[in-house]
């Protein structure tokens, strides 16, 4: 199981966010998307991720004004990443030791794809679910 069989079922649409955009503007995309989290990208590069996590450090720090901040300013940075022939379970133990919940899919020094700790729990308990099925399947046909 790999990064890449996630990203197949999933789609590989990215959506993100410029390192010079605002926190309010990047909030609302989040919630525009109903998603938790972008990666900041300068170019073709990502030099960060901003997610509801790096919204509430800001808040905390600066108030209302920290919507006025840039999302460099505010965004988690260096980013962990992985590739796309990356077993899944190797991203859930990066995601588990360093506490994170997105992961930027880089090939080729390219993104294409982001995917979630949720994304890959879901993969996870499928195949478990379809493992147990073909067991059941195979204890009652003996």
């Amino acid at each position: 199981m790999t990064i890449a069989s996630i990203l197949q079922g999933k789609g590989t649409e990215v959506v993100s966010v410029a390192r010079t955009a605002t926190v309010a503007e990047a909030v609302a995309l989040l919630a525009e998307k109903r998603i938790g989290a972008v990666p900041v990208m300068e170019g073709d590069a990502v030099v960060g991720i901003f997610s509801e996590r790096d919204v509430i450090h800001c808040l905390k720090a600066d108030g209302a004004a920290a919507l006025d901040r840039s999302v460099g300013d505010a965004m988690t940075s260096p980013v962990e990443s992985v590739a796309p022939g990356s077993p899944v379970i190797g991203a859930l133990s990066l995601m588990t030791r360093r506490r994170i919940r997105h992961l930027p899919v880089i090939d080729a020094g390219k993104v294409v794809g982001f995917v979630s700790i949720g994304d890959l729990v879901k993969y996870r308990i499928d195949g478990i679910e379809a493992d147990a099925a073909a067991m059941r399947d195979y204890i009652q046909s003996v």
